[in-house]
């Protein structure tokens, strides 16, 4: 019998995903991390990126976050994310349209613009499109 870990996805407004998952591949902030059962306790932050639960060979789930907390226990993970959007239901128009408006906002040099705010919001708008094509590209 393979091994699994109870695995927690929450954003702010809903619970996004509870089940039994074999790995999670979440991005952490000094880098991903692939998390299996029995993995030794961590706590970490997140950055934007995608999270990927691998429930069985046949069965993976894909999820964007734009951050949070990464939570390890022994036989439970907990993803507490600002925002959570699984890959499938991620607007590819509003995300191409939030990048074509950090873009231009981070090009606009009469210093009107919060700079660091135009780069949360680019980063957040790349990491959805890249989670959405990597969906596409596994087939989802």
């Amino acid at each position: 019998m393979t091994m699994t870990v109870h695995v927690d996805i929450v954003s702010a407004e809903k619970e996004i995903f509870s089940g039994l998952a074999e790995m999670v591949f979440a991005p952490a902030e000094l880098g991903e991390v692939g998390i299996s059962p029995r993995h030794a306790p961590l706590i970490s932050r997140l950055k934007a990126g995608e999270v990927r639960v691998k429930v069985n060979d046949k069965e993976t789930y894909q999820f964007y976050v734009s951050g949070g907390m990464l939570e390890i226990q022994p036989h439970m993970i907990t993803i507490l994310a600002d925002t959570a959007i699984r890959a499938k239901d991620i607007d590819e128009a509003a995300a191409i349209e939030a990048k074509a408006r950090a873009e231009e906002a981070l090009a606009d040099k009469s210093g009107k613009i919060d700079f660091a705010t135009a780069q949360v919001q680019l980063q957040e708008a790349v990491m959805q499109l890249r989670t959405l094509d990597r969906f596409r590209k596994r087939g989802g």
